[in-house]
């Protein structure tokens, strides 16, 4: 039908393909958790090794809940917005706390957990718990509004979404759409000929001279800002201070930063520091000195 995907076609392109990701081939909550909070905005090629090094640190959600939130935070060195370390280190308390260590099998459960939305919540269920939920992201948001040829609203990519997962098989069509949107409906130059929902996109068949209904669609990324030069780049480099163990003196912010020939470098520090503190990522002692937690 014009406007949806095609779902055999989708499941018969994607059987077998990319079977070699480790999180696809476990349904463990916990390790299907720390996967989907690691690829979130982070290359599949960093967070393969990543997780199974952080999953020997932290095998289950008491080991990561039982340990200080400065050993998960140095664990997750190098994968980028490290926010995700603390918001990952808090759900694993709370799971603990309120579930007696169990990862909640229902939306509502993982929805109340620190720092789950939605898409993060349907993950779980979806491949660890093998729900028919439909799981959206920037990928999948983009087939959606190109099958529908129109721009489409959080609530609507959702609603149709969920409308056309295929009753017991949510585990494999997510991870088939996934890869469709990864692969071959890409942001740029999409791969349309060899699209196994090509017959029923509205944007194809219009010739794919309209202007590209994925584009301000909800769900579909704008792009990140650049990191190199960035704030984030310099509050990075602190926190990667604080991971060496060390304390890091006011005084000493704007080298750690890596600001001493930035203007207002003394300034963006101080903000710096601010904000890991805020975030969760440093405490700050009654000398202004930083630490990680």
């Amino acid at each position: 039908m014009l406007g949806s995907p095609d779902v055999e076609a989708v499941l018969a392109w994607s059987a077998g393909r990319r079977d070699e990701l480790p999180w696809r081939q476990t349904r463990d909550p916990w390790a299907v958790l720390v996967s989907e909070l690691m690829l979130q905005q982070t290359q599949v090629a960093r967070v393969v090794p990543r997780w199974h090094q952080f999953l020997e640190r932290f095998p289950t959600v008491a080991a990561c809940a039982q340990s200080p939130v400065g050993d998960v935070v140095t664990e997750w060195a190098g994968l980028g917005y490290n926010r995700r370390a603390v918001n990952l280190h808090r759900a694993a308390v709370a799971v603990v706390e309120r579930h007696g260590g169990v990862v909640p099998d229902n939306l509502d459960g993982l929805l109340a957990l620190p720092g789950f939305g939605p898409y993060t919540a349907r993950a779980v269920l979806a491949f660890a718990y093998e729900r028919d939920v439909a799981v959206v992201d920037t990928n999948v948001g983009r087939i959606l509004a190109r099958q529908r040829g129109e721009r489409l609203t959080a609530r609507v990519a959702q609603n149709f979404a969920d409308d056309i997962v295929p009753i017991g098989m949510g585990w494999s069509w997510n991870q088939g759409m996934l890869d469709l949107g990864a692969l071959v409906c890409t942001k740029r130059s999409p791969n349309c000929e060899a699209c196994p929902t090509s017959t029923t996109c509205s944007w194809f068949r219009g010739g794919s001279l309209a202007p590209d209904p994925a584009i301000g669609s909800a769900a579909v990324s704008k792009g990140q800002s650049k990191f190199i030069g960035s704030f984030r780049e310099g509050r990075a480099r602190l926190l990667d201070v604080l991971r060496t163990g060390v304390e890091v003196a006011p005084e000493q912010f704007r080298d750690a930063c890596g600001w001493n020939e930035r203007e207002g470098g003394d300034l963006d520090s101080v903000r710096a520091a601010d904000s890991l503190v805020r975030d969760g990522l440093a405490i700050a002692g009654c000398d202004g000195a930083l630490s990680l937690p």
